[in-house]
C-alpha cells in the first residue's frame, strides 16, 4: 500500500487478521492486549506506513514527555561528542510525539558532578534517561532512584552488572578485550606489553574500561603467558608529561613493541610514537574518533576496534520512546553491537 494512501483501523484489521477493537486499543495504548497481538499490529502498521499517525494520535492526547540523555560533557573531536550526535539522528517522529530529547552533561573526572546531573534528571521529570555509567559504584544508587520515581532507563557504552535497566546499547566489552589482545599479538606468545591508562578521578571509581581490560588479561594469560604487561597512567590534559612518562617507560623497556588503550584515546600518544617510528611496534586502541581513524591512516595505529557511539545513543532514545508513548518492551535488554575491527586498508570504506 502506498505511503501517501489513506490507512484506516479496518486495512491494519483486515492485514493482521485482528479485530477492529484490537487494533485500536493497540493504537491508543489501551493494554488489555496479548503480547503476540500487539507485536502483529506494530509489524504490520510499519509495512503500511502508519506509524507517524500512531505518534500523532499520542501527541493530540496532551501528554509531553522528556527523554533524558546523561553523558559526559564533550570536548571537539571527542568520543562523547560523538556518541553525543546520535542526539539529532532521525528523531522526528519521536519528538513530533511531544518527547523532548535533552542532554545532561556531567564532568566524567567528579563524581560530585554526576550526583548532580542526576538530580537535575530526576527534577526535570524525566519519562526516561539514556545513561552512560562512568562511575560504576555511583551508578547503582542512582538508578535505585530512577526506579523510586519510575523512571525507565538505558545503558549505553556500559552496563554495570544489575537488573533494573531496560536495554543496554554497546559492545560485549568483556569479549571486546579478548579480541583487542587477539589483534595485538596476532596469536603470537610476546614477551611484553604495555597498558596506557588514564589518569580518572582520585580513586579511579569513573574507570568504564574495568570488563574490557579483564577480557584482555584473560586473553593474554591464556595465549601469552609469558608475557610482561605493565601499566602507565597518563593525564589527558597533559601532552609534555605523556612523552615524558613514554620517554621514562621505554628507556628502561626497549624491547616492548606492543601498546594498547582501551578507551577512545589513542591519538594522545600519537605525538611520541610518530616522533619514535618503529616498523615492529604494534599499537590497539579503541574508536572511530577523526583523529585515531588519522593515526589509523599514516599506520601510527594497527588496529582500532570500533563501536559507533552515536549509534549506541540513537537506539537508546528510539527504544526508551516506543516503551514511553507505546508500552513496547525491547525484545532483548542487552542489544550488542558490533565490533568493528579497523586497519588501514578498510578505513576509507567505514
Amino acid at each position: 500500500m502506498a505511503q501517501n494512501q489513506k490507512i484506516t483501523i479496518n486495512d491494519i484489521a483486515r492485514r493482521t487478521g485482528l479485530s477492529k477493537g484490537t487494533v485500536d486499543r493497540v493504537l491508543h495504548n489501551r493494554g488489555e492486549v496479548s503480547r503476540k497481538s500487539y507485536e502483529r499490529v506494530m509489524e504490520v502498521i510499519r509495512e503500511l506506513g502508519y506509524e507517524p499517525n500512531v505518534y500523532a494520535s499520542l501527541l493530540a492526547k496532551g501528554k509531553k514527555h522528556l527523554i533524558a540523555v546523561l553523558i559526559p560533557a564533550s570536548d571537539p573531536g571527542s568520543f562523547w561528542e560523538l556518541a553525543a550526535s546520535g542526539i539529532d539522528r532521525d528523531t522526528d517522529p519521536v519528538t513530533a510525539a511531544g518527547v523532548d530529547i535533552v542532554p545532561f552533561s556531567y564532568d566524567q573526572y567528579d563524581i560530585e558532578s554526576f550526583r548532580s546531573a542526576c538530580a537535575k534528571v530526576i527534577g526535570a521529570g524525566a519519562s526516561g534517561v539514556v545513561l552512560a555509567p562512568i562511575f560504576q559504584g555511583e551508578t547503582e544508587a542512582v538508578t535505585q532512584q530512577f526506579a523510586k520515581h519510575g523512571i525507565p532507563y538505558c545503558f549505553i557504552d556500559s552496563r554495570p552488572d544489575s537488573n533494573g535497566y531496560l536495554a543496554y546499547f554497546g559492545m560485549p566489552l568483556y569479549k571486546s578485550g579478548y579480541l583487542c589482545a587477539d589483534q595485538l599479538t596476532r596469536g603470537q606468545n610476546i614477551r611484553g606489553a604495555l597498558i596506557v591508562r588514564i589518569r580518572r578521578d582520585r580513586y579511579q571509581q569513573s574507570d568504564p574500561t574495568v570488563n574490557r581490560r579483564a577480557g584482555f588479561l584473560d586473553y593474554m594469560l591464556e595465549h601469552a603467558p609469558d608475557c610482561k604487561i605493565d601499566n602507565v597512567f597518563v593525564d589527558p590534559n597533559d601532552p609534555e608529561g605523556i612523552d615524558a612518562i613514554l620517554d621514562g617507560y621505554f628507556a628502561e623497556h626497549p624491547e616492548v613493541r606492543h601498546i594498547v588503550m582501551f578507551n577512545s584515546r589513542i591519538h594522545l600518544l600519537v605525538p611520541w610514537l610518530a616522533a619514535h617510528p618503529d616498523p615492529e611496534r604494534r599499537v590497539v586502541g579503541f574508536d572511530n574518533l577523526r583523529a585515531n581513524m588519522d593515526a589509523l591512516r599514516n599506520g601510527t595505529v594497527s588496529v582500532l576496534i570500533g563501536q559507533r557511539p552515536d549509534e549506541q545513543v540513537h537506539l537508546a532514545i528510539e527504544a526508551l520512546a516506543e516503551y514511553v508513548l507505546l508500552g513496547k518492551v525491547p525484545p532483548r535488554k542487552d542489544h550488542f553491537m558490533h565490533m568493528d575491527v579497523l586497519t588501514r586498508y578498510n578505513v576509507e570504506d567505514y
